[in-house]
């Protein structure tokens, strides 16, 4: 009996994902538990393991498609069996609403009418109702749904309303997005330039765009490089960040030649432990001691966490992944050691699991391998609080009546000026300082 493949859900608030690439074509045999389908989600690419054995006898969601939790997305079975009501199935969810607190009351209890263009209008105060497939329709088109009148039951804007509202729209040559970006850059394109209903959508814009710099710099072209759905959230999350919190920063020098005399101790002993897992032990114990740095502002007030969940900034090629290591507090350094490395691995080889990333309290971030001095991080939301961590320099230092070169290292700490003041954030650093100046206090 043939099998549907659903997008999974991968955490709580993980509500849709992207199939990035299908690792199996239509018509190849599938192993159950073997890799399907890479998807990405708001924070992670990982690959989705099969959930039968048979044949991929048919893919309904295509690489790139941003898809909702749980709906069909392939189905697996066995060579020559009928699908046709699966896949109708299917179709048949265009009646599936979106954003909807509570469906309003279909005084015929029809179902849903999938009738002639005929159907009546009906007029729609306040909120706007659209099934999904017609969601999906009008955001390609760019179109305003405001615009668009259903003939769904009570209004709602189904399929077939988005596709007519496109047949009509010969004489709205430009979406509204489309229109702004050409006028911003001076751009101007030809009717036949469209490739759907003669309309101009942004893609074309954008590609004159990048032919015009080409003509101003002959030999040397310009691309567009699509933005990855990580990229995007990452940016969305930034700008969130700055726009919704006081974003306040604190800036110190820290002599770190005894946690380097440590780590010779602790290597000569056959223990190896890094910079990082050092920095997480620390911070973590400062945590504690500064409470109010480990807390979020909910509505109700400022949520203080006893507990400390590090977050720890990990490059990937298509962005950045922050790793969560659970109760650092209460972990040894050797245990920070070992599953801040697990979790390393794991970012990298993109076998990350939503869960690994959820949950931080709190927030470093570690550029000085790329010979950065210091730099200022963006506060990771909800968290209010981020330190960020420089080179260590050898640096010309006063030691007593004489000038010594040093280790030296700059953290750089952002914290949320809304919840936290001024001296209570420089303390905090100062004894994250302390801590790192004297470490055999955190073991």
């Amino acid at each position: 009996m043939a099998e549907k493949v659903i997008m999974p859900k991968q955490g709580l608030q993980i509500t849709e994902g992207t199939i990035t690439k299908w690792l199996v074509a239509e018509g190849e045999k599938v192993i159950e538990g073997e890799p399907l389908f890479e998807m990405e989600t708001d924070k992670l690419t990982i690959e989705i393991m099969s959930p039968a054995s048979g044949t991929l006898l048919k893919i309904l969601r295509e690489e790139g498609e941003v898809v909702p939790v749980i709906e069909t997305i392939a189905i697996i079975g066995v060579p020559g069996e009928d699908i046709s009501e699966l896949i109708d199935a299917e179709h048949d969810e265009d009646g599936v609403k979106q954003d909807i607190d509570k469906i309003p009351e279909n005084k015929t209890n029809d179902p849903l009418d999938r009738g002639t263009s005929e159907d009546k209008e009906v007029e729609r105060p306040g909120r706007i109702f659209i099934t999904l497939r017609a969601k999906k329709l009008a955001e390609r088109a760019e179109l305003d749904i405001s615009g668009i009148s259903g003939t769904g039951p009570n209004g709602l804007i189904i399929e077939r309303d988005v596709k007519e509202f496109l047949n009509n729209a010969d004489k709205r040559k430009y979406t509204p997005v489309a229109k702004k970006m050409a006028n911003e850059y001076g751009v101007d394109l030809p009717d036949t330039d469209a490739e759907f209903k003669g309309r101009i959508y942004k893609e074309h814009v954008q590609r004159a765009i990048a032919i015009s710099h080409d003509d101003k710099a002959p030999g040397r072209g310009s691309e567009i490089v699509p933005i990855t759905r990580m990229r995007k959230v990452i940016s969305e999350r930034m700008m969130q960040s700055l726009h919704g919190m006081a974003q306040a920063n604190h800036r110190i020098k820290v002599d770190v030649s005894e946690i380097l005399k440590m780590r010779e101790k602790l290597k000569a002993d056959g223990v190896e432990v890094s910079i990082n897992s050092i920095l997480v032990k620390a911070v973590s114990k400062a945590l504690l001691e500064f409470p109010i740095m480990n807390s979020s502002l909910i509505d109700e007030g400022i949520l203080i966490k006893n507990y400390v969940n590090m977050g720890v900034a990990v490059a990937v090629p298509d962005g950045l992944i922050v790793p969560v290591i659970k109760d650092a507090d209460l972990l040894s350094l050797v245990e920070i050691n070992d599953t801040l490395k697990e979790l390393i691995d794991k970012a990298r080889t993109g076998a990350i699991e939503p869960d690994d990333c959820s949950g931080g309290t709190f927030t470093i971030t570690n550029l000085g391998m790329f010979d950065i001095d210091e730099f200022t991080a963006i506060i990771n939301p909800p968290e209010s609080g981020i330190l960020a961590v420089g080179k260590i320099d050898k640096t010309p230092v006063a030691v007593g009546e004489k000038i010594e070169l040093r280790p030296i290292m700059v953290l750089s700490l952002t914290y949320d000026h809304r919840i936290i003041v001024g001296a209570p954030a420089a303390q905090f650093l100062q004894r994250v300082k302390g801590i790192i100046s004297n470490p055999y206090l955190m073991l």
